[in-house]
Parts: C-alpha cells; sequence; structure tokens
C-alpha cells in the first residue's frame, strides 16, 4: 500500500474520472434517462474539499473527462458497444464545450481537463504529458464508474510505474456490490484510502 508520508503534495495530482454533467447532473445525458446512483451524486462534495486541500499544499487537480467526438454534422462518434449500451446517447451528449461534457460545478474549477474518449485517462490523451510538464509524479484517484473508468486508470498508472491512491470512498459504480468486488481486486495495483484519510495527511501538513 502506497505511504503517503513518503509523497510530495507538490509533485502530487488530485485526478478524477468522469464527474461530469452528462453523467451526474439532472438535465445531463444519464440524468435525463434516469441512470443515476445516490452513491455516485455523493462523489462532488465528498471529493472537493480534496482538491482544496491539496492545492492549498501546491498540488494539482486534474480532471479527467468522458467524450464524444462529434462529426461534421454534430453526429457522436459512439463505439458500437457503447451505443449497444447506453442506447439513449445522441446529439450533444458529452460533446466538448458543452454543459454535458463539463465538470460539475461543485469541483470547478479544474487546473487541468483531459478528454478521454475511452476508459482510461491514459489512453489517447494529454494525461502524462501534463504530468511530465507539471512535475507529477504521484496521483490520487476517485470518480466514476469504479470498475470502468477508475479501475482502467489505475491498471494503466501501474503498468507505467506511476504510485497511486484510489478514494475507496471517492469512487462509485451503479451496483455497490460491483463497486466493492472492484476495490478488492484493485488492491494489488494501487494503495486504498478513504477521503478523509487522504483529507486528514493533506491537513496535517506531514
Amino acid at each position: 500500500m502506497s505511504d503517503l508520508n513518503s509523497w510530495s503534495p507538490q509533485s502530487t495530482a488530485l485526478l478524477t474520472i468522469d464527474l461530469q454533467n452528462d453523467f451526474l447532473h439532472p438535465k445531463g445525458a444519464y440524468g435525463r434517462a434516469n441512470q443515476t446512483a445516490d452513491s455516485i451524486l455523493a462523489l462532488p462534495e465528498r471529493i472537493a474539499p480534496l482538491a482544496k486541500a491539496l492545492r492549498a499544499r501546491g498540488g494539482t487537480y486534474i480532471s479527467a473527462q468522458f467524450t464524444l467526438v462529434p462529426d461534421a454534422s454534430g453526429e457522436p462518434l459512439i463505439a458500437p458497444h457503447l451505443k449497444e449500451l447506453r442506447p439513449f446517447l445522441g446529439k450533444g451528449d458529452f460533446a466538448p464545450g458543452g454543459f454535458g461534457h463539463t465538470l460539475v460545478d461543485a469541483l470547478q474549477p479544474a487546473d487541468f481537463v483531459i478528454e478521454k474518449i475511452a476508459y482510461s485517462a491514459f489512453y489517447q490523451t494529454r494525461l502524462e504529458y501534463v504530468m511530465r510538464a507539471k512535475g507529477i509524479k504521484t496521483l490520487i484517484v476517485g470518480g466514476i464508474v469504479t470498475n470502468g473508468g477508475v479501475a482502467s486508470t489505475l491498471r494503466d498508472a501501474h503498468l507505467r510505474n506511476i504510485e497511486t491512491v484510489m478514494l475507496t470512498d471517492g469512487c462509485a459504480a451503479f451496483s455497490d456490490e460491483v463497486h466493492g468486488a472492484t476495490v478488492t481486486s484493485l488492491a494489488t495495483v494501487t494503495g486504498q484510502m478513504t477521503c478523509a484519510e487522504v483529507l486528514e495527511w493533506l491537513e496535517g501538513g506531514k
């Protein structure tokens, strides 16, 4: 398990996955389709104090946001498996610059926004460039869904020898059972702490 006492806040980033309006806001794509969970909706308020505390120690907040790239007519490029899984997605959903694509208000603003087109925040994105440019060595990771974007990002970080801490109560899935099973399965690739434990480290000045 990662020892936060060996980490430098100045070279650490809080990385949240997919905490954007189209997933969480009632007027977003998932809200309109009644696809949500209380555990997901609770995340922004729980994570926001960590972003504030980390910045106060010289750290960085990065928001990775799922993106559906629109074609020339505005129709989103949707992978077949996603279209089958979420048939309600359509024109304007998760479009860069749109309301739905935007980070939720409770976490605004992020220092950097990473557009991602797949589960992992590392896959075909500028995340590693930002990390190198800012001297970021370690990541605190939360967001949605635990078994999708969060798990894929943590596993990709592990493959890159990037040390991470997973916020066990700072991520969620549409099923508590799936969330719990995923947390257990990820114990071999990431440190795991609650939001309160990480906040204690940040506010303790260690």
